[in-house]
């Protein structure tokens, strides 16, 4: 039988959440005795589940000394004006960082997904960019916070601070450090080269859920309270160059060039040529790639949870894939083969031919 023990950092919060919990047991009509874990993420925050009369309920644990729960309301009501399945906040104590949601199935589609067969999910993986469509046409500007330079940079800075600083050991100064200054920049310029839309930032399998038999047809989306507005090539990218899953390039570019097709018939500002439009997603993806490595070796260092930084080959394979097409990023390309200790049968060894 599964785990329901519930454990609490301290008897005040527990008190505290028992105490609003109790009020909401009869007008939301929770069986309380139901509650158990459901899920917790990379943050701070943890997800309960507990029963109601009709359905289950979602309850998020967010301590709000450490998580800011306002963007997901925000995103929350964007999504369900967009149109798309996004679990509806019935409750929500601002002051103690608790909240009340519907619960959009207990799947994801990550758990449905054949890895052995990649063309036997393209039907979830249409539904999916289907989803991701709805979402960035209902975009406009002076809503969500910009996915500037400023951003971008900041993210990219996690690659040397918490991979290859502490991570690795590596002293990011002289060579190293201008060899990434050089590639960020180019980096930068190439993703703020395209129009922006809104961008859930962590559009995955892991975030997407399956709706049951009797509740929504369509995909349910999670994860989104870090949604930004900036390049209309990162949420594609964060699908098909997965955290967690790596896709042959056929089935990538498969998924890919039915998404632009898609984008374009709907009016996004996806471009003509899918050639450019698929370089812009391979340059944002290498973007993302260093950032999320940098914040795997932080989630293992800083926080305690090593079990991220397993998939950290996944993304230095990525971003080796990506740095090794284009001959502006060889720099970068050497600097990742000397860090990992990767012998390239072409030649290259950082700082020199």
């Amino acid at each position: 039988m599964p785990d329901t023990a519930i454990f609490w950092p301290s008897p005040a919060r527990e008190t505290a959440f028992q105490q609003w919990l109790g009020a909401l047991e009869g007008p939301h009509q929770l069986l309380r005795a139901s509650l158990r874990p459901a899920s917790s993420d990379a943050s701070f925050r943890r997800y309960f589940r507990v029963d109601a009369v009709s359905g289950c309920r979602i309850i998020m644990d967010a301590p709000p000394e450490k998580e800011n729960c306002r963007p997901f309301v925000q995103v929350a009501a964007l999504m369900h004006e967009a149109g798309l399945n996004a679990p509806e906040i019935l409750a929500w104590d601002e002051e103690q960082g608790f909240m009340l949601l519907t619960d959009l199935g207990a799947k994801t589609m990550m758990q449905c997904i054949d890895r052995e067969h990649p063309a036997a999910n393209l039907d979830l993986y249409l539904q999916a960019v289907e989803a991701l469509i709805t979402w960035q046409k209902a975009s406009r500007p002076s809503v969500l916070p910009a996915y500037d330079e400023a951003l971008l940079r900041r993210e990219l800075e996690l690659f040397p601070e918490w991979y290859l600083g502490r991570h690795r050991g590596v002293a990011v100064d002289g060579d190293i450090r201008r060899t990434l200054d050089d590639a960020f920049k180019l980096i930068i310029a190439q993703n703020l080269s395209w129009p922006s839309v809104f961008v859930h930032r962590d559009f995955m399998p892991r975030n997407l859920m399956i709706p049951g038999v009797s509740a929504e047809s369509r995909l349910g989306v999670l994860d989104f309270q870090d949604a930004v507005y900036g390049p209309i090539t990162y949420d594609i990218a964060s699908l098909m160059r997965d955290a967690f899953l790596s896709w042959d390039e056929e089935f990538v570019l498969d998924v890919t060039i039915r998404y632009w097709q898609k984008a374009r018939a709907a009016g996004l500002p996806v471009g003509d040529d899918f050639g450019e439009f698929y370089r812009g997603v391979e340059w944002m993806g290498l973007q993302r790639h260093l950032k999320v490595a940098g914040i795997f070796a932080r989630l293992t260092l800083r926080d305690g949870k090593p079990q991220y930084l397993a998939d950290t080959p996944r993304f230095i394979q990525y971003i080796r894939s990506t740095a090794s097409r284009y001959r502006e990023l060889k720099p970068l390309l050497r600097l990742i083969d000397q860090v990992e200790g990767i012998s390239d049968p072409t030649g290259f060894a950082f700082g020199r031919v």
